[in-house]
């Protein structure tokens, strides 16, 4: 199997998908690892917090020190990385996760926030960013039928999509995933056309 040659900006294989909380992400996420017609490798972000009952180092996030991390960000292995929603807590995404999609021969897919597609869209210029998002009504619908967070934490997170909205035409593509189904089949159908074009 030959390796790709990284210093050729066209082969950039590199999927970014963003949205706000409540737009189906994990859901969307989970079925384009097995439904995509293009080889995918989810990108595995590496965050300071605990892991929960469950997670797995590795498979989850790649569960790092405050210590660590900051390490990680001296040293110049991030492509992106935040504080999210104020929680101490920092999340990102090492380098190293594109390389090991790219050695896979797959697109690395990268599941991340508004502010980190940004930074991502100035590494990666051909990378395939797409935003998901949903009918307006159902964003505070979805939120709270979780159960699982407070009326802050909802209302935070409803000021933060309205911000997220806000950058959806930087993207290359946006999906209103207002039917689950027909939402996968045509981000299918947007990869299988970057593929056949990154082939071409």
């Amino acid at each position: 199997m030959s390796t790709p040659d990284r210093t050729n900006s066209d082969f950039q294989r590199v999927v970014v998908l963003s949205g706000p909380s409540g737009s189906g992400k994990t859901t969307i996420v989970n079925r384009l690892t097995q439904d995509s017609p293009v080889k995918l490798l989810k990108s595995v972000s590496a965050t300071t917090r605990k892991p929960r009952p469950q997670e797995i180092h590795g498979e989850d996030y790649y569960f790092l020190s405050d210590e660590d991390f900051r390490q990680g960000l001296a040293d110049d292995l991030f492509i992106e990385h935040a504080e999210v929603f104020s929680s101490g807590y920092l999340y990102g995404t090492l380098k190293s996760e594109i390389d090991r999609a790219w050695q896979d021969n797959a697109w690395a897919f990268l599941e991340i926030d508004v502010e980190g597609a940004l930074n991502v869209m100035q590494q990666y210029p051909n990378a395939v960013t797409i935003f998901l998002t949903t009918p307006a009504e159902e964003f505070e619908k979805r939120l709270r039928a979780r159960g699982t967070e407070s009326e802050e934490v909802i209302q935070k997170r409803l000021a933060t999509a309205a911000s997220e909205v806000k950058y959806a035409g930087r993207y290359r593509y946006i999906v209103v995933n207002d039917e689950l189904d027909r939402a996968v089949s045509e981000i299918c159908e947007i990869l299988k056309s970057e593929e056949t074009s990154k082939n071409a």
